[in-house]
């Protein structure tokens, strides 16, 4: 237990914010509305690796916003052998932003941590997630209140892995990487990528994928108590 820390930074997507949950009932919404012969399991299948891929892409800059909001659907059709318009596909993508914060699941675990952490540290997060949709998240899952910073890639000027972003949010923070951690799903983003830049981390491995013993993780964010 690293008794200096005194900041903590949060991923949001896939580490607090049930992404993947929220997303699927956007969807579902989207295609009942519009497109009743797709089956939203089938879709999801095809989907959730592919928006992974060129969430990858676009955080190493290899894709554009537009690309990655474009093409993240358009292979997932293609995989799926549905022939669908980019008009569409552009439509779906708005559609798409506009209902994902409609639902708000969180992880479980989530607000317990949160309150168990608060009275301790001063709680931050650290996301590339695009400004207008993440405050959207973090308002209507009534999160607001728990963080004294928040860090997009879109007001650091990088995203994860960079460690600009760290840099940035540290600043932000009034904090020093010496007292301050990382938590967050992504190996390479989150976990790397604060180590690299000089911060301690913690892989919230939710997915049990195999990684090197020498790393902090968790598979339930309860299990923070642990170490913090």
């Amino acid at each position: 237990m690293n008794t200096n820390i005194t900041d903590i930074f949060f991923d949001l997507d896939h580490t607090l914010w049930d992404f993947d949950k929220n997303s699927q009932m956007a969807f579902d919404r989207i295609f009942k509305t519009n497109f009743g012969t797709i089956k939203i399991e089938d879709f999801i299948e095809k989907y959730i690796p592919i928006n992974q891929e060129c969430w990858k892409l676009y955080q190493t800059d290899q894709i554009t916003h537009q690309e990655l909001r474009y093409n993240r659907l358009k292979l997932s059709f293609d995989a799926l052998n549905y022939a669908m318009s980019d008009e569409n596909i552009n439509q779906i993508a708005n559609d798409y932003i506009e209902f994902l914060t409609d639902n708000n699941y969180l992880f479980d675990g989530a607000i317990e941590v949160l309150e168990y952490l608060k009275p301790k540290y001063r709680l931050h997060i650290i996301t590339n997630g695009f400004a207008n949709v993440q405050d959207k998240k973090i308002t209507n899952a009534a999160l607001g209140g728990y963080f004294t910073t928040i860090t997009n890639s879109e007001s650091a000027g990088v995203k994860k892995p960079n460690s600009i972003i760290f840099d940035y949010a540290v600043n932000l923070a009034q904090s020093s990487k010496e007292n301050s951690i990382m938590i967050g799903d992504d190996f390479d983003a989150d976990v790397n990528g604060a180590l690299n830049a000089g911060m301690d981390a913690i892989f919230f491995n939710i997915k049990n994928v195999e990684t090197p013993k020498n790393y902090k993780q968790i598979n339930h964010l309860l299990e923070l108590k642990n170490y913090l």
